[in-house]
């Protein structure tokens, strides 16, 4: 799948900034096959702005030794084509993004870390609530943020989910919250954060369902403008769960057309690990689901229609009706209401865990 408007003779050194990198992340990428030297040399410089060549050897391999920091260019998105690829460009904090498109195919996971003592209490709110917090994993014990104990029938082993792991650094950004009040968003790791106390938990992300859209050719528009996709607080009540009481759905958005609308419900109808078919459509749906203004999303980026404007300048369009489905951003909004004491994290909403598992692994 090709980003909108890159073609595969693109030179990308015609599309893409340089980025500031480490020199350690520099050997990440160099080694998991997502730095195309081919394309980089050109813009590869020192502090001081001096050119800087890599140094390459008589065979395929190549040995670099840049300066610490060091201005490159990177393979699009599109060349992250598995879930230990996008893990590892996470950990280098080399893709800093969305992860909606990226490694196709291959389930993504929400996450969300709880001190212990709330852990049952969570399980159990998963299983009340199985669309928007569908579980997929969690720690295989407390404070074990490298290996993961599997809630999927069908991939019984933690390490087919996701091998080589870190919890603490995997998804591109992450929200920590004290006391259940968020105080820091978008931070690049919870390394700092984590304790032998933490017991992290992977729900299903609905952007696993998007590779299936895009085949049938219907792409979410997100995808196509690379926009983040917009979620919202509802007003449709959780079933609760010991300290989780209170809480709400939290929904994500896909504008499509009216007539797709029963297409779209039944190719991601069979994806229940990932939030499943959607749960309301259309344009009165706004008023069932509580929401008062499509172009205020409380997480993600505002909607827009395809040339650019704000979504709801076309109320009422057949042609950009609104489609919701349950989120795994619900399990931050839950803490947020059962007002827990400690410290507690999870991924930055759109900024996933992708794993190794793919669709076809895990689906009936």
């Amino acid at each position: 799948m090709s980003s909108p408007g890159i073609s595969a003779a693109t030179d990308i050194r015609t599309i893409l900034p340089p980025v500031l990198i480490t020199q350690e992340s520099l050997r990440f990428l160099q080694a998991h096959s997502l730095l195309n030297l081919s394309q980089v040399s050109h813009c590869l410089r020192s502090d001081s702005r001096a050119p800087w060549t890599p140094t390459m050897s008589t065979t395929t391999t190549t040995t670099i030794s840049p300066p610490v920091a060091t201005q490159l260019t990177l393979i699009p998105e599109t060349k992250i084509r598995t879930g230990l690829q996008a893990r590892l460009a996470a950990r280098a904090n080399a893709h800093t993004k969305s992860t909606s498109g990226l490694a196709p195919s291959f389930l993504q996971a929400n996450l969300i870390v709880l001190p212990s003592r709330y852990a049952a209490d969570f399980r159990d709110l998963c299983a009340r609530n199985p669309v928007p917090c569908p579980l997929l994993a969690d720690s295989a014990s407390p404070g074990d943020f490298a290996n993961l104990r599997s809630h999927l029938p069908r991939v019984p082993e933690g390490t087919a989910i996701a091998s080589s792991l870190d919890l603490r650094t995997d998804c591109p950004r992450f929200n920590i919250y004290n006391n259940s009040t968020l105080t820091g968003a978008g931070v690049p790791d919870i390394a700092a954060q984590w304790t032998e106390d933490h017991v992290g938990f992977l729900i299903g992300c609905s952007y696993s369902f998007e590779t299936a859209l895009v085949a049938a050719g219907l792409p979410p528009r997100h995808l196509v403008l690379d926009r983040n996709v917009p979620m919202y607080r509802s007003s449709i009540p959780l079933n609760p769960a010991g300290v989780f009481t209170g809480g709400t759905y939290v929904v994500s958005m896909r504008p499509y057309r009216r007539d797709d609308v029963d297409k779209i419900r039944a190719i991601t109808r069979r994806f229940l690990p990932t939030h499943g078919e959607c749960v309301a459509w259309g344009w009165e749906a706004l008023a069932r689901l509580g929401i008062a203004d499509i172009d205020s999303p409380q997480w993600g980026d505002a909607p827009l229609t395809m040339d650019g404007r704000p979504l709801g300048s076309v109320w009422g369009d057949e042609d950009n009706v609104p489609v919701f489905w349950g989120c795994g951003v619900t399990p931050q909004e839950a803490v947020m209401r059962a007002g827990l004491e400690g410290v507690i994290m999870g991924h930055a909403p759109g900024h996933m865990l992708v794993l190794d598992c793919t669709e076809d692994q895990v689906l009936p």
